[in-house]
């Protein structure tokens, strides 16, 4: 469809003659795509950062702790104490699916020493190496703990990023140094830059790992393990062997079979599901208003076009009277339909991208923006509907006749 010269002229003088409503008009299709596209960026940035929450920890993972029992049981009463112990890990080892086992025990509120430095309400982890399968470390110097440090009861640690950025200059090489925690000294052997939320026993940002045989030895925790992580094999889910690994666990601690409060477990792979399901569901709700908002725009630039050609009438009639074509006149209704969709459209677009920008400055979070392809289709659907909302108006302006005009007036 071509727009010359004077189409751009009849365009104006239309609008002119009929601004308040053409304002109106304009501002409901500019408010309908600003709020998609508003709409749609801030989703994004919701979903970054409910993911954001579980950075770093496997997303076919789950855990198993220790609470107390609540039903009685071979000579116990409920309400006693039990402990996961070292054993247990090579026990659910054997149950198919797993893929691998980790342990940990945890001090909180530890005041980690550096030269003439300290870091605060810190924690103290004890890791065995595989629990890098669980909890990411994005090493980015040295190495994380190995077995040959767990088998030698070694006084190493690997730092948090927090606790490096408290006691170095960025870009320092933290490796070979010594941090002390309750009068002990490790040697720091790597720095975890993991800084995810997902809290399992302490925060990886907030803590040094050490060997778990080094800190069941210095604290006397014996055989005894706080938690026990786990991920799956390709294909196998967490739910799907659950069941299995509390019947061990209460198999080997004495607990009631119907005790289903002693042995807890966390499943992160339906926490994970849960925040997909989450923003997808969002996602249809944000097209659905998004989308119902333009329609809404759209018929309302139908509505104006149709009294806009009503009241011109008699000038439709003259034009056809003195040689117009029927296409001239759909040309012409056609581009006042686009004119006014699309300029309020792609201020709407600019104002949307605008203001997440700003949000995304103010907040400091990533991710509140659409992308590249989602605002060119969304620009293809303003195109679409303002052609469908000038179709009814350019029919009913191609019908006047001539005579009709002049009966009109």
């Amino acid at each position: 469809m071509r727009i010359d010269r004077d189409n751009i002229e009849e365009i104006l003088l239309t609008i002119s003659r009929n601004k308040t409503r053409s304002a109106l008009t304009a501002f409901g299709v500019f408010w309908g795509i600003f709020m998609l596209v508003f709409m749609l960026g801030g989703g994004h940035g919701m979903k970054n950062i409910l993911i954001n929450e579980l950075t770093g920890i496997a997303n076919n993972s789950g855990f198993v702790i220790s609470n107390r029992t609540t039903v009685p049981y071979k000579g116990f009463r409920k309400g006693r104490r039990w402990d996961l112990e070292m054993n247990d890990l090579e026990a659910l080892q054997r149950i198919n699916g797993l893929e691998v086992v980790a342990a940990n025990n945890s001090r909180w509120g530890k005041t980690i020493i550096f030269e003439d430095k300290k870091y605060d309400d810190g924690n103290l982890r004890g890791l065995t190496p595989s629990f890098e399968k669980i909890e990411e470390q994005h090493i980015k110097y040295g190495r994380f703990i190995n077995d040959v440090d767990i088998r030698e009861e070694r006084k190493v640690c690997v730092i948090g990023k927090e606790i490096y950025q408290r006691f170095f200059v960025e870009g320092d090489n933290p490796c070979g140094h010594y941090v002390q925690v309750d009068g002990v000294y490790y040697m720091i052997i790597g720095l975890s830059m993991t800084d995810g939320n997902f809290n399992i026993n302490g925060r990886p940002s907030q803590s040094i790992a050490i060997p778990l045989t080094t800190i069941q030895r210095l604290y006397n925790y014996g055989n005894r393990v706080e938690l026990i992580a786990f991920t799956m094999k390709p294909g196998a889910h967490v739910k799907d062997v659950e069941p299995q690994i509390k019947q061990i666990i209460k198999e080997r601690h004495l607990i009631a079979p119907d005790d289903n409060q002693a042995v807890q477990t966390i499943n992160a792979e339906t926490l994970f599901k849960m925040v997909d399901d989450l923003m997808s569901g969002i996602e249809v709700l944000i097209w659905m208003v998004g989308l119902g908002t333009l329609l809404a725009g759209a018929i309302g630039v139908s509505n104006i076009m149709m009294v806009t050609v009503k009241e011109r009438t008699t000038e439709i009639g003259i034009r056809r009277a003195i040689g117009a074509r029927p296409q001239d006149i759909l040309q012409q209704i056609m581009s006042e339909s686009i004119a006014i969709t699309v300029v309020a459209g792609m201020g709407g677009i600019c104002f949307g991208v605008g203001l997440l920008d700003l949000l995304e400055r103010a907040t400091g979070e990533t991710g509140l923006q659409v992308s590249f392809w989602l605002a060119i289709g969304t620009c293809l659907i303003l195109l679409l509907l303002s052609i469908l909302a000038g179709l009814a108006p350019a029919f009913r302006a191609m019908a006047i006749k001539p005579i009709d005009a002049i009966r009109d007036e």
